[in-house]
């Protein structure tokens, strides 16, 4: 230890302590790892994770995430028995919404999912206007409905993950900023903090959109660009049904979820880029609140009498493809990379820490393969594309 107990030493350092980090300090202290070290610039759940909307679901176009969410879902469900708390993981039903003109690819993207065990079913028009009564459903021909998905909380999990990681033995620094890589003969030896070097054979980045200054730092240039987003809660109308499907909807480019039994969020597919991830807007825009709202509402016409109860601010970590970057940096032995999620990050994040602990232990992963989502996938000209890709994804 040095004078300000900050440890010299650790078999793996692990950079940012939201749902990613946390899940993979909860996944190698499982496995007995070694010397385990988490270190936040703030504190846990503090950047992106605390401001999630943290939707569950599993509908995707890329059948890896699918497997990633599935056993994430899993986890959720025995979230008691796995990490020792209560979590909070709310089983509300989920359904997708696409443009008329994709229902096609929405079929085989469900015919996908349930191939690889997904619960996951087909409803009409008719179906989901008895499913929600409260949507606007004329021009949906078909929609995908997830009964067994929902919504959690990042910043449950991520405390979760940590406590748990922490009684097996791990151990944790908030307000720890990791200034710069410690590397020499094309292997990592650690990093440098704003308290000191702490040298490590393993680091794992898992720094979201603080991400790319670290890396450029060693010659990786990993392509994430900081995306600012804004959310709104609101008080539910007075007739209103509580609870509900989250949802999300291509066709008014929204998602949307209950909040409790009398509350509702409204998020937007797009936000503005760039944005510094230290200093963006923490009050969300009341103008441009209403616009998602007044989208939203053409879906669930009763939104427009609800009162905008508060707005929440926060950063995504967008890469080209809209999907992480997950494994090994090229030319930097031991230093691993788990950012770029795009803003679904937290839904898989219980198999994220548990392939990442596969591949830093056992040289892939092996529950799931990840190898489509490595860092170098851009630079040898393959970013991930699925099959029935939605032209939102």
């Amino acid at each position: 230890m040095s004078g300000n107990g900050v440890p010299k030493t650790a078999d793996f350092v692990i950079l940012g302590a939201g749902v990613m980090g946390a899940s993979i300090a909860f996944h190698l202290a499982r496995r007995k790892a070694g010397r385990i070290l988490v270190l936040d610039k703030d504190h846990v759940g503090s950047g992106g994770s605390g401001r999630s909307s943290a939707l569950i679901r599993m509908h995707y176009s890329f059948p890896a995430e699918v497997q990633l969410a599935l056993i994430s879902l899993k986890m959720f469900e025995h979230w008691r028995e796995i990490v020792g708390e209560a979590g909070e993981f709310r089983k509300t039903g989920f359904v997708r919404i696409v443009h008329p003109n994709e229902t096609e690819r929405l079929k085989q993207n469900v015919a996908m999912q349930r191939s690889l065990g997904a619960k996951v079913e087909l409803i009409d028009r008719k179906q989901l206007q008895e499913l929600e009564p409260d949507w606007a459903v004329d021009e949906v021909e078909l929609a995908a409905y997830e009964p067994d998905s929902g919504h959690g909380d990042g910043n449950v999990v991520a405390n979760d993950f940590l406590s748990r990681a922490r009684e097996l033995g791990a151990s944790y620094l908030s307000k720890t900023r990791a200034t710069s890589m410690l590397a020499s003969g094309g292997t990592v030896r650690g990093v440098q903090t704003d308290h000191g070097e702490i040298h490590a054979p393993v680091v794992i980045a898992a720094t979201g959109p603080w991400t790319r200054p670290l890396l450029q730092q060693v010659g990786f240039d990993p392509p994430i660009e900081t995306e600012y987003h804004q959310v709104a809660i609101l008080k539910n109308a007075p007739d209103m049904k509580g609870g509900g499907c989250a949802c999300i909807d291509s066709v008014t480019a929204t998602y949307f979820r209950s909040d409790a039994s009398d509350k509702f969020l409204v998020g937007d597919f797009y936000g503005k880029r760039p944005v510094d991830p230290d200093n963006f807007p923490q009050r969300a825009s009341e103008t441009e609140l209403e616009e998602i709202i007044e989208r939203a509402s053409r879906r669930v016409s009763k939104l427009e009498n609800a009162e905008v109860m508060r707005g929440v601010t926060g950063v995504y970590d967008m890469t080209p493809d809209a999907r992480p970057l997950l494994g090994q940096i090229p030319g930097v032995e031991g230093l691993y990379l788990c950012a770029g999620f795009s803003g679904m990050g937290f839904k898989i994040s219980p198999a994220i820490g548990l392939v990442m602990s596969e591949l830093i232990l056992d040289g892939a992963g092996t529950t799931v393969n990840i190898s489509a989502f490595r860092p170098t996938r851009f630079t040898e000209g393959q970013p991930i594309k699925a099959e029935f890709e939605y032209k939102d994804d």
